[in-house]
């Protein structure tokens, strides 16, 4: 590291940890590309980053399932990870989401909610619910109030129940959108900054799609691990719902529009 480069707060800390820090580099906010000794890492610090890396961990586990970066060390508001090596983007990597992601949802979940208290840089309300419809109706009422959208998200709560799907909770990543995929040199899609809980595989399936669509390639990988149900493509809007408020909570402008069309279609 450039002896003239001012350490940052967090260095000290990494350092006691893991040695002495050799390079770094600016990721963004919150987030660093570290060199301690052989070893590239990443470095992020908020508040977040506990329930981040128990994300990370209960994804590994998943057999199967989309590849995570390990968790080196963490402790309140300090997370470091290894360094994920990406390369170009290639068909392989579609196909290989789709299967990955149809494992992990393949993988239960004891309760509707529970896991994260964070997706992104927002808090939610982690508290467990009895079904289904309990959560995503408790999650999107808690979200549109402090929106002001309150009273359209209580007509769709009213009714949710009869928009979901059936079947019982799975593993989600939670905050599933194609800056949280890294194409990795080795050909497999990496997965990082999970917002973990239990849900609908479906939710992870439109948040992906929020910001690009999802290649048929990746659908078809995934419908042969865990066929979709029928009608998914009508829930899509509902599912995205949620990170929209999370959005328009951090960013307001044109996702409060999109969310509040889609309360008034489903309310």
């Amino acid at each position: 590291m450039d002896r003239a480069t001012p350490a940052e707060p967090w260095q000290p800390r990494v350092e006691a940890a893991l040695g002495h820090v050799d390079e770094l580099r600016s990721l963004g906010p919150g987030i660093w590309r570290v060199v301690v000794g052989t070893n590239r890492l990443v470095v992020k610090t908020g508040a977040g980053v506990l329930d981040e890396a128990e994300g990370l961990r209960l994804l590994a586990r998943v057999a199967d399932g989309p590849p995570v970066p390990a968790v080196v060390t963490v402790e309140p508001e300090l997370l470091v990870t290894e360094w994920v090596e990406e390369g170009p983007r290639t068909p392989s990597h579609d196909d290989a989401l789709g299967r990955s992601l149809g494992a992990l949802h393949e993988s239960p979940w004891p309760e509707w909610g529970g896991g994260s208290s964070w997706i992104g840089a927002c808090r939610v309300d982690p508290a467990p619910a009895p079904g289904g419809s309990e959560f995503y109706a408790a999650r999107l009422v808690e979200l549109a109030s402090r929106c002001g959208l309150e009273r359209p998200a209580i007509s769709l709560a009213e009714r949710i129940g009869e928009l979901l799907p059936p079947g019982r909770p799975a593993l989600v990543h939670g905050d599933l959108w194609w800056g949280n995929v890294l194409w990795g040199v080795d050909g497999r899609p990496w997965l990082i900054d999970p917002s973990v809980h239990g849900g609908h595989p479906e939710e992870d399936l439109a948040m992906l799609g929020l910001f690009g669509a999802v290649p048929v390639a990746t659908l078809r990988a995934y419908s042969e691990v865990r066929p979709l149900q029928p009608g998914w493509e009508r829930r899509v809007d509902l599912f995205r719902l949620y990170p929209l408020l999370v959005h328009t909570l951090l960013f307001d402008g044109g996702y409060r529009r999109r969310a509040e069309a889609i309360l008034r279609r489903l309310a």
